[in-house]
Parts: C-alpha cells; structure tokens; sequence
C-alpha cells in the first residue's frame, strides 16, 4: 500500500501556518490488511483507522456518489482499485486537494498551489454542489484565511441554494461549523461568504434580515445594523473574546430588524425583541447553553450597560441581580465584553477603554463582598434576609460611588 499525507496539513504547510494534525488517505490496501497492521478502525459511514502509535487518521481512497439530498446522502466505495488522484477528485477546494508521498513529494492534480497563492477558494469538480456544508466551509475557510471565492465556485453556491440544497443542513452541523467560524481571525467573512450567495437568508433570516436597517443615526447614519454586528463580531475576534461573547455580539442587536408586531407587542422595545429572536436563533440551531444565555443576556441590557455611569444605584442592582452575577461574575465578565465590542463596533472608534466594565467590575467586587451569612445569622425575622442583604449591597455600591465621586 502507499500513503500519502492529505488536505489541511499541506495546505497549512504551504501558507507557512502551524500544521494541528494531519490526515493520511492509503491506497491499495483493504480494511482487513489495516486491521492486521495495528491500525484501529473508527469510521462509521467509510473506512476510517488511526494508526497504532500516533493515533492520526488513515482513510482508504475512496470515491463518492450522490444518492440523496444533504450531507449524508452518499454512497461510497472504497477499494483498492480507487487512485490517490480519484480521491482527491472528491474533495472540496482546490487548495485542499493536495497530496504529499512519503519522499516529500507534492501532488497538485487541480492546482491548488497555484490557488493558495492567489488566495482562491475553488472548487475541485462540479461535485461540490453534491454537500451543503461545503457552503459552509468556505465561509469558513474566507473568515480564516481571507481567501475569496472564485466567480466560478461562486455561482455554484447561489445554484445550490437556489434549488434548496442548503435546507437539507441538520442544526447540529450548521452550529458546528457556525461555532468554528466565529472563532476565525475574521468572522465578518464567513457572514459575508452567506449574504454572497443568499445562504444566510435560508440558514440565519435573523441575522440576514439587519442589512439594510439604518443604524442609530448618533452613531454612524452610513452603516446599518448588519455591517454594525459585524464590525462588532471583528472587534471581539480581535481581542481575543470566547466563543460565547462572540456569539453575543452576533445576536445583541436582532430585533432593531423586525417591527415590534412580528415577535412582541409594539411598547416592548427592541432589546426584548432582539432577546426573543437570540433565543428562537440558539434553540434552531442547537446552540450551546452558555451561548444561548450570554446571547440572552448582551440583547437584554447591552443598552443598560453603556449607561452605566449615568444608572442609579438601586438600577445597576436590578441589573446585578437579573444577569445573575453574584453567583456568575465571570459571565458577568463575559458580558461586559460583548458590550465593549459592541460600543467599538463602528468606523473611526479608536479608543479600546469601555470603563463602563471597569466602573461595573468595581461596584459588583465590594457588593459581592456582603458576608450574607452573618446578615442571615443576626436577622430576627428570617422573611427580612433577603431585603437585608440587598440594601447592605446597595450601601456598599453607594459608599463606592461616593469615595470615586469626591477623589476627583
């Protein structure tokens, strides 16, 4: 048999990136050879092994034929007759088609090389309009790599999402890859990659549906609301926030889309509308529970918190104890930077200081500092404790705020 290094592991090599791990393809060989040479089989839909001492995945060549709509609608056939050159046939982006020998040698049927240099996501053969999640994983690859997408792979795209392919996508893959894709360097990208071939509108309407909306005029009248959350999803990339804030920052902003009668009544303002559309969003794509309740809790009282300065002290403990940080500081924490990305999240904001976060922190730190056990020891009647508790944390915020107010 022979093997050949394969996909990500080359293509990171050639851009220079660190390489996480590698995966090989065999060909001539047989599940029965692999087996008897150590190899551990793992693959449930094709014959996948890890090899007995380093544990990376050897998959035998292998062809695909379409049997059905959606991502699992495959047929596949492996055998020893398949070539190295009919495997990478199958695959998705040139630049991921590209195999290395045991000597070091590379195997560029498809010219991804050439691609990876132009920064072009291409694809391979017109099988690519076969898998949905191949939509997603360009826009991935444009968030990570700031390739762009060949015109060519482009209209393939709009095609596949014309003639209803991408509503064959499960919500646990479009999470997945959605996760993946906020985690890139540039997650306005992957957005972007959607909206350019109408993938958004049928995968997230509600975050498709902010393009075009004006946003606040004292902001800026020239962006609207959807090139505002992805100014603000590119500041949390670039300071390095979580997943979950990433997240936040994607849905804060929902409801200013809507009018007030399409989720809840007219007086609800926009933040109640933009919590209600983060949650039917998380529960529709079977997102993470941390997720979900950060996204939550940023489209609630993102407005609140940037008026933290000016919020009486009784106010900022309703807000305390809505968003559940005596017992969730470091969500709390979380939180305040969804809130800091959003304030940056407009053309010409230079300033990194949110000290909205910084005044907050410092007012939950001494209110958290109430011993509530010696209050609940010393109260006579034990229907008061609660009461007791909350106005011992108000004095503290209030000591705090005094203290700041006659040092300046």
């Amino acid at each position: 048999m022979n093997r050949y290094c394969v996909g990500g592991a080359i293509r990171d090599h050639l851009l220079g990136l660190p390489i996480k791990d590698r995966d090989w393809v065999v060909v001539g060989s047989t599940p029965e050879e692999m087996s008897a040479l150590g190899f551990q089989p793992v693959g449930k839909d094709f014959p996948v092994f890890l090899h007995p001492q380093t544990h990376e995945e050897y998959a035998l060549a292998r062809t695909e034929r379409k049997t059905a709509r959606g991502y699992k609608g495959f047929a596949v056939y492996a055998a020893p007759d398949v070539t190295l050159e009919q495997d990478l046939l199958r695959r998705d982006f040139t630049v991921n088609a590209i195999a290395q020998d045991a000597d070091g040698n590379l195997i560029d049927p498809h010219h991804g090389i050439e691609d990876l240099h132009a920064g072009i996501l291409r694809h391979v053969s017109a099988a690519f309009n076969e898998d949905p999640v191949r939509i997603l994983r360009a826009a991935r690859f444009a968030a990570r790599f700031g390739f762009s997408i060949a015109p060519e792979t482009l209209a393939l795209m709009q095609d596949m999402v014309i003639n209803g392919e991408v509503d064959a996508l499960v919500p646990e893959r479009v999470w997945q890859e959605l996760a993946r894709g906020l985690m890139e360097k540039h997650p306005s990208r992957f957005f972007d990659t959607l909206r350019s071939c109408g993938a958004l509108a049928k995968i997230m309407p509600e975050v498709d549906a902010l393009f075009g909306v004006p946003q606040v005029a004292k902001y800026h009248p020239e962006i609207d609301c959807g090139l505002h959350t992805m100014l603000v999803l590119d500041d949390a990339a670039a300071h390095d926030y979580a997943l979950e804030v990433r997240f936040a920052a994607l849905a804060h902003d929902l409801g200013k889309a809507t009018t007030p009668a399409e989720v809840l009544p007219r007086h609800i303002g926009h933040e109640f509308r933009s919590a209600a559309l983060a949650n039917t969003l998380s529960e529709r794509l079977r997102a993470t529970g941390e997720c979900r309740d950060l996204a939550l809790l940023a489209a609630r009282f993102h407005t609140d918190i940037h008026r933290a300065l000016e919020l009486r002290s009784d106010t900022i403990i309703k807000l305390f104890q809505s968003a559940d940080a005596w017992r969730r500081p470091s969500r709390f924490t979380q939180l305040l930077q969804a809130c800091a990305s959003d304030a940056r999240g407009r053309w010409g904001f230079e300033q990194d200081a949110y000290p909205q976060a910084d005044y907050l922190l410092a007012l939950l730190a001494v209110a958290r500092k109430v011993n509530a056990g010696e209050i609940a020891q010393r109260c006579r009647d034990r229907g008061t404790i609660a009461a007791e508790v909350q106005q011992a944390r108000l004095n503290a915020i209030e000591n705090l705020v005094r203290n700041k107010q006659e040092s300046k």
